[in-house]
C-alpha cells in the first residue's frame, strides 16, 4: 500500500511538474507561442483602431457656419463712429445677429486715408474673425504712397456691398442754379470759385480734378478732413460748390439751405430723380463712384469666405435691408468672391491711369 500511495504521488508530482514547464513555456519571451500571442495581440489592436477611423469617417462634417458662429467678427472701418459707413455695417450686423447667430463688432480705425485700418486687417489672422471694409480710397492710398499691403494680394474679397453717389452741390443763396452756370463762371474767372470736397488725393478729389479738365473750367480745390466740415464750410459761403454724398447733404438740399447741380454717378439717384448726371449734361461717360465693400485677409479658407458671402449677400438682399440703406442713398450691389476681385482689379488700373494723367502728388 505505502509502495502504491508512493507511486501516486510520485505520478502528481510529475504531473504537476509537467504543467508547470508547460505553463512556463506558453509565456517564456523567445518562444514560438509567445511569438503567436503577440501577433494576435498585434491584430486586434489594428482592427480596433481601423474600425474606430471607419466610424469616424461615417460622421457628419462639421459645420462651417456654426464653428465661424461660435466666435465674434470684427469689422474694422476706416472712418470715425456715426456716418454711412458706420451705418452699413450696423444694419447688416443686426441682421446677421438676428438670422444667423453671428455676433458681430464694429471697430472704428480712422486716418491716413484708410492705411490704418487697412494695415490692421492686412496682418490679422486668415481665420474669418476680422475683416475689412475697404474701398477705393484705399486703392488710391496704395498707388500714392508706400503701405504696408496690396489692394489685390494683401486680401481676400468677399462683397462688394454699396455704391453711394457724389452730389456736386452750392449753398442755398448761390447764384448758379445749374452745372453749366457754375462751369461758364468758373471760364470766366479762373481761379476764383473753389469746389470742395473730403480729400486731398480722395476719390471725390481725383473725380473734381477728372471734372475740371474736361470742363476746362478752373475751379480752386478745397479739402477738408469729413463730410461734416465740408457741409459746415459750403453753408458757410466758405467755398462756392462742394461734392458730397447724399447723407452727408441730403438734409440740407430737403431744407433748401443746399441746391444740387447735378449728381456724378452714371444714373440718376432715387432720392433726387429729376437732377441730371454729369454725363447728361455734357460730359458723356463721365462717373465718378464711391463704392464699399469687404475683404478679409489674404489666405483666409475657402469654405469660411464662402459662408461670409453668403451671409452678406443674403443680408444685402433683404427688403428691410435695402429700405434701411437706399433712405441713406447707400444702394446695395452685391457683387461677390470672383467678380468683386476682377473689379478691384479694374479700379487698380484705372486710378493708376488717371492719377498720372491727372498728376496728382501725395500730400
Amino acid at each position: 500500500m505505502k509502495r502504491e500511495a508512493s507511486a501516486a504521488s510520485d505520478d502528481a508530482c510529475a504531473m504537476v511538474s509537467s504543467s508547470d514547464k508547460s505553463t512556463r513555456s506558453a509565456y517564456a519571451p523567445g518562444t514560438r507561442r509567445s511569438t503567436v500571442s503577440w501577433r494576435w495581440f498585434l491584430r486586434r489592436l489594428i482592427g480596433f483602431a481601423l474600425g474606430a477611423l471607419a466610424l469616424a469617417s461615417l460622421a457628419p462634417p462639421a459645420d462651417p457656419a456654426r464653428s465661424q458662429a461660435a466666435r465674434p467678427i470684427r469689422v474694422i472701418i476706416s472712418v470715425p463712429p456715426g456716418g454711412s459707413i458706420d451705418l452699413l455695417v450696423r444694419v447688416l450686423a443686426d441682421h446677421i445677429s438676428t438670422s444667423k447667430g453671428q455676433s458681430i463688432i464694429i471697430e472704428s480705425r480712422p486716418g491716413a486715408g484708410g492705411v490704418i485700418a487697412a494695415e490692421a486687417v492686412a496682418r490679422a489672422p486668415p481665420d474669418g474673425s476680422t475683416l475689412l471694409i475697404n474701398n477705393n480710397g484705399m486703392i488710391i492710398s496704395a498707388i500714392l504712397r508706400k503701405v504696408n499691403y496690396d489692394p489685390q494680394s494683401s486680401f481676400e474679397p468677399i462683397c462688394y456691398l454699396v455704391t453711394t453717389p457724389q452730389i456736386i452741390a452750392v449753398n442755398g443763396a448761390s447764384p448758379y442754379r445749374t452745372l453749366a452756370e457754375l462751369v461758364e463762371a468758373a471760364r470766366k474767372k479762373p481761379g476764383e470759385l473753389s469746389i470742395a470736397s473730403v480729400g486731398p488725393n480722395t476719390t471725390q478729389h481725383i473725380g473734381i480734378e477728372r471734372f475740371k479738365r474736361l470742363a476746362h473750367a478752373n475751379l480752386t480745390y478745397v479739402p477738408y478732413p469729413g463730410g461734416a466740415p465740408t457741409v459746415s464750410a459750403l453753408l458757410g459761403a466758405h467755398v462756392t460748390s462742394a461734392v458730397l454724398n447724399w447723407s452727408e447733404i441730403g438734409e440740407q438740399l430737403i431744407a433748401g439751405k443746399a441746391r444740387a447741380l447735378a449728381t456724378m454717378a452714371l444714373k440718376r439717384i432715387e432720392p433726387l430723380p429729376d437732377l441730371l448726371t454729369v454725363a447728361e449734361s455734357g460730359y458723356p461717360d463721365f462717373e465718378t463712384d464711391v463704392w464699399f465693400g469687404l475683404v478679409a485677409p489674404a489666405k483666409t479658407p475657402k469654405e469660411t469666405i464662402t459662408q461670409l458671402i453668403d451671409w452678406f449677400s443674403a443680408a444685402l438682399l433683404a427688403p428691410e435691408v435695402k429700405s434701411k440703406l437706399t433712405a441713406q442713398a447707400l444702394y446695395p450691389n452685391p457683387k461677390c468672391g470672383a467678380e468683386f476681385e476682377a473689379h478691384i482689379a479694374r479700379q487698380s488700373d484705372l486710378y493708376t491711369r488717371l492719377i498720372g494723367e491727372l498728376n496728382i502728388k501725395p500730400e
